[in-house]
């Protein structure tokens, strides 16, 4: 793995998102705990939906467009939704997020 410095930890608010922009699209950075961070798709396979806009609920967050909602740890829809969303390999060290660019780049070659 290759990890990156993306931000502060405190830069995402407590059950908040915040999105990072990468040449291979937009991953949507959720803090579901102090200490806890997810990276996903920022994008619902749905319609589109900019998933940093929706709403985390435990370790899950709803999209805003059409209220599916996805499971932050494994990318899967819950429910009777079908589909799910890239997830990425994230890690917190010393108050910085820490990405692995190398998931980013095998999604590229797909």
């Amino acid at each position: 793995m290759s990890w990156i410095d993306i931000g502060a930890l405190d830069a995402i608010p407590l059950r908040g998102a915040r999105l990072v922009r990468t040449r291979v699209g937009c991953v949507a950075l959720f803090r579901t705990s102090p200490t806890d961070v997810y990276a996903v798709s920022d994008t619902c396979p749905h319609k589109g939906g900019p998933l940093s806009e929706g709403i985390v609920h435990g370790t899950s967050v709803t999209c805003p467009l059409h209220n599916w909602v996805f499971s932050l740890e494994t990318g899967q829809a819950q429910g009777a939704d079908a589909g799910n969303i890239a997830t990425y390999p994230v890690r917190v060290e010393q108050g910085r997020i820490l990405l692995d660019i190398t998931t980013l780049a095998k999604r590229d070659a797909a």
